[in-house]
């Protein structure tokens, strides 16, 4: 009896012949290569447990500062977070956050992004040869290129994905919708006035025939607060975006009014949202996240409860870090040159031993994370903000300002007999 043949995928000749091989059955290479693009894809945004589209209909309303400034709440609140920058003829995202220098590299075919104060961001922008290079795509290579950034990038696992889109309901934004399925919702983004409005309103069209939620809509430039007096003046009028999201039955997330520091912070590449969280524009951004953070009843993993019990000394001993500059305390928290680490044993009230480290470069977030890392339980400092306070406190860390410019060996000593004289916060911004 002849032997059956089997083909190069090891189907025997009977299957074959009924189309069970998908060589043989005329399948492409083409097919086959897209179905694999497919699955990567999936698997890549799978990765990700929400995805958040920040758009507008209009240029010029603010999207990208809103865009990365949320992005750095959410990793300043503990999440884990990335920003694509999907702006391919006007990226702004590596200006802002000050990384336009940096080179994207690559691993076994994956894109590793770049990564700045806890965010991982990806933008065309890195890939330019001259950064006055003009990019003349049709809406093919837009797509090819945004599927890229989706599929290809190491995105790692993720709480929030914040997509950066350009202004109009093109392209960009179709792709998004249609490749990072499921996209959790929309923040659109307006000025006050009536110019505005008319095209921001089709953005929120837009999402409703894409079955896409809007999360809600912001009223940037709302009011100029001046810094001196406190006086609002309504340079675009006020009250535009809350009209139209009460007229379109969207949620309304707040008016942001208009600060010259957010100007200064985009063009030097500084957080405005960490470095401005005293003035009433830095709070209004803030309160921006409350229902994307609402999207998951997860707690974060440097909350409270979690990071405390972490950070439980263990046999009654503890470890208290202070800020130094020339071996002693350093009375500005944020100019310090190395870190004290002591450990102490908190019922014997002696040192144990002593470490020096050097802190990473001062970002936004990145400390309280590190000194958490390190085990720190306490903090003894001269000055520091309340929000870097703030941030302490949710990863565990115990803050205490006003010490002295001592050596660390006096002030631990001093706190553990009790006898740690403290005066004023010196450093209270």
């Amino acid at each position: 009896m002849k032997k059956k043949e089997k083909c190069g995928c090891g189907t025997n000749d009977k299957a074959t012949s009924q189309g069970g091989c998908s060589a043989a059955a005329g399948q492409s290479p083409e097919d086959f290569d897209q179905l694999l693009e497919e699955q990567m894809l999936k698997e890549r945004m799978g990765r990700i447990k929400h995805k958040i589209i920040v758009m507008s209909g209009k240029g010029g309303v603010g999207k990208s500062t809103i865009a990365v400034n949320m992005a750095i709440s959410l990793s300043l609140a503990g999440r884990k977070v990335g920003l694509l920058d999907v702006d391919i003829h006007g990226p702004s995202i590596p200006k802002m956050l000050k990384i336009e220098d940096a080179t994207v590299q690559s691993l076994n075919d994956v894109i590793l992004p770049v990564e700045k104060a806890g965010l991982k961001v990806m933008s065309i922008g890195f890939m330019l040869r001259d950064r006055d290079d003009a990019l003349i795509w049709r809406g093919p290579m837009k797509m090819g290129v945004i599927k890229q950034f989706l599929k290809d990038v190491e995105w790692g696992d993720l709480d929030y994905l914040i997509i950066d889109s350009p202004p109009g309901t093109g392209d960009e934004p179709l792709s998004v919708c249609q490749l990072a399925q499921p996209v959790d919702g929309a923040v659109i983004v307006t000025t006050p006035q009536d110019v505005a409005i008319v095209d921001v309103r089709k953005s929120v069209n837009f999402c409703q025939r894409m079955n896409m939620p809007v999360l809600g809509v912001v009223e940037n430039m709302s009011g100029f607060v001046c810094p001196k007096c406190g006086e609002l003046t309504e340079i675009f009028k006020s009250g535009g975006g809350e009209r139209m999201a009460l007229d379109m039955g969207v949620p309304f997330l707040g008016k942001v009014p208009i600060d010259p520091a957010v100007g200064e912070a985009c063009d030097s590449g500084t957080a405005f949202v960490y470095h401005y969280s005293q003035t009433e524009t830095a709070k209004a951004i803030e309160r921006l996240i409350t229902p994307i953070l609402a999207l998951s009843a997860e707690k974060s993993v440097t909350g409270n409860i979690e990071t405390i019990s972490n950070n439980k000394t263990e046999g009654g001993t503890m470890k208290i870090a202070i800020p130094l500059a020339d071996g002693k305390l350093c009375i500005h928290f944020g100019h310090c040159e190395q870190f004290a680490l002591v450990e102490a044993d908190e019922k014997a009230k002696k040192v144990i031993g002593t470490i020096m480290l050097t802190p990473p470069p001062h970002e936004p977030g990145v400390l309280p994370k590190w000194l958490h890392e390190q085990g720190a339980n306490l903090i003894i400092a001269g000055g520091m903000g309340q929000r870097a306070q703030s941030l302490f406190a949710d990863n565990g860390i115990k803050v205490l300002v006003g010490a002295p410019a001592e050596t660390p060996e006096v002030l631990v000593k001093a706190y553990m007999s009790g006898t740690l004289r403290t005066g004023a916060n010196s450093c209270d911004h």
